[in-house]
């Protein structure tokens, strides 16, 4: 089905690049230029629905949290104007849940921040069954831990408390690795 999909693009290179974190945005658009991309950039659901509406791409990179929504809403409408665009969801959160509703939704591949120009590329243009190569320097388990701990934190409101609750954990020990810088 993907071969037919990257049939059905052709020549057609152009990219959305749908990110808040606006250095990312913008050294992620220099790379995917460099390798042979037509880039559009946007760094809210609203400006990602808009060229999704007005010009859809026939690829997709889409960062899932954004600060006014949830990025699979442009994955939809995307998926309704061009069914055949392939579709990368990024996230700095790696959940198995957002991974399936992001598949479920039509996103062809997903990859967990910090993902580099040749993973985002090599996901986009994966062809067939064949899964893109595993990336060269994947997050260290200490480092998921900590991004889950900073999310469940984040979604707290910052309150070290009810983070602590809510992850079964003892408060002092939550302030301990808060206090620590993340690990690599």
């Amino acid at each position: 089905m993907a071969d037919t999909a990257l049939n059905e693009l052709g020549d057609d290179r152009s990219l959305l690049l749908l990110d808040d974190d606006e250095p990312f945005l913008r050294r992620l658009a220099k790379a995917m230029e460099k390798r042979g991309f037509d880039v559009e950039t946007a760094e809210t659901v609203a400006a990602g629905k808009a060229v999704a509406t007005a010009r859809p791409p026939a690829y997709a990179v889409i960062d899932l949290r954004l600060e006014d929504g949830n990025g699979l809403d442009v994955v939809e409408v995307l998926r309704a104007k061009r069914p055949e665009a392939r579709v990368v969801v990024l996230t700095g959160y790696g959940a198995i849940a957002t991974a399936v509703a992001a598949v479920k939704i039509g996103a062809t591949d997903y990859l967990s921040k910090p993902a580099d120009a040749t993973d985002i590329t090599n996901a986009l243009l994966a062809t067939g069954d064949d899964l893109p190569p595993p990336p060269e320097n994947p997050m260290s388990a200490d480092r998921v831990r900590w991004e889950h701990i900073q999310r469940v934190y984040e979604l707290c409101d910052r309150n070290v408390s009810e983070t602590a609750r809510r992850l079964n954990m003892h408060r002092r020990t939550l302030q301990r690795i808060l206090a620590k810088r993340s690990p690599r």
